[in-house]
């Protein structure tokens, strides 16, 4: 009998401080003196989140190219105290990988946005199947929506083609990319107020003009989140399954995690975490053509052609060099995604390389122009060396 031992009036709490709102705005596992250690631990300070491994696990054969090590590029990008990782596969070779000495190669990483290129898998696998139509507008499969989605073209919510309220500038911590963290949970709600869920979060996204009318794409995470709602609905499989199938397919060593909303809905806009030989792995993915490492087909070749060959805008100054197409970046030749703070994921099925490069920005906003399109060249270069050219 513990009598008063646990009355309420002694019981002591405290909001989680890793996901409480520092000064600045941010979460504190986001500010600059904490956001290395916040990407290198998402998985573990996410609220939510499932944990997925592969049953068979591609086999990497090292055999490293020393070419890859004397690029001035990667020598450049892999001596900042920002670098965590870089891995290089072809085929099943491991040509080249890096760690900065706190990082290794069984240690996860958030992988922030590339974690939206599964939408290209997915809508790859809808669209050879004749399961859907992307000229249907986005409120034909969710009646709810609000009006920053419902009369879009699913073509062009992949494409970054939508005009809404939703903003992604991450100079601003006002931004709704910063709203959005609570439904993600990777950030409390403000006192008092409830926890929204990621399906009503993309619900409130309001627009009075839905249509671009600039060359520019107008990148929003939500766009990813509202195509999973999309196909889980018009499937009837949840994302969990189809998520599994993609795991299964890449062949990964370790974890997969990715954080889920309180309800369990995958955040596909960006709540992964990897190893970058497990990237590397996943890329292989878009080298094959949608094919996993048992052949069987877990997105589509013909999906992913397109988003290299397709016409599409491309992104703002300087980096208007870079398209952005069926939810893949591309320049024509090699399709890839970037995430917030510095990683990248280019899969070349030219020369049959696919290339995982983590970092970890810790300026103020996390988010340096510049520097994301020095490491995206990096990663070309890579590619672009002679390895012999066509699908592995």
């Amino acid at each position: 009998y513990l009598g008063n031992f646990m009355a309420p009036n002694t019981i002591t709490t405290m909001a989680n401080p890793d996901l409480g709102v520092a000064a600045g705005g941010r979460t504190q596992w986001n500010t600059p003196e904490t956001r290395r250690w916040g990407f290198h631990n998402l998985h573990r300070i996410s609220r939510y989140g499932l944990s997925l491994r592969s049953r068979d696990v591609l086999v990497l054969r090292r055999d490293i190219d020393r070419r890859i090590a004397e690029l001035d590029a990667v020598r450049r990008m892999t001596s900042t105290t920002i670098f965590s990782g870089l891995a290089v596969v072809r085929g099943n070779t491991l040509l080249y990988e890096h760690y900065a000495p706190d990082f290794g190669p069984d240690r996860l990483h958030s992988i922030q946005s590339i974690t939206k290129t599964t939408i290209n898998l997915i809508y790859g696998q809808l669209v050879a199947g004749g399961q859907i139509d992307l000229e249907a507008k986005v409120g034909d499969h969710l009646p709810e929506i609000g009006s920053g989605y419902a009369g879009a073209s699913l073509r062009d919510v992949l494409d970054m083609n939508v005009a809404n309220d939703y903003s992604e500038d991450y100079e601003d911590p006002a931004s709704a990319v910063f709203d959005h963290e609570t439904a993600m949970g990777w950030r409390l709600p403000a006192p008092g107020a409830a926890e929204i869920t990621n399906r009503g979060f993309v619900c409130g996204i309001e627009s009075d003009d839905i249509v671009n009318h600039g060359p520019e794409i107008l990148y929003k995470s939500a766009n990813s989140d509202v195509l999973a709602w999309i196909a889980e609905r018009l499937t009837g499989r949840p994302l969990r399954d189809q998520l599994i199938d993609i795991i299964e397919a890449a062949g990964l060593e370790h974890s997969f995690h990715i954080s889920t909303d309180r309800e369990g809905m995958p955040i596909l806009d960006g709540g992964a975490s990897m190893t970058a030989r497990d990237l590397a792995r996943y890329g292989q993915i878009f080298v094959r053509g949608g094919l996993g490492i048992n052949g069987e087909a877990v997105g589509s070749a013909t999906f992913i052609d397109e988003a290299r060959t397709a016409e599409a805008k491309h992104f703002p100054a300087p980096r208007d060099w870079l398209r952005y197409c069926l939810h893949l970046q591309t320049t024509g030749r090699w399709v890839g995604h970037g995430g917030y703070g510095g990683q990248y994921l280019l899969a070349d099925p030219e020369s049959g390389v696919s290339v995982a490069f983590f970092s970890v920005l810790e300026d103020e906003s996390g988010y340096d122009q510049q520097y994301i399109g020095d490491s995206i060249l990096m990663c070309q270069e890579i590619a672009e060396l002679p390895f012999g050219y066509g699908r592995r």
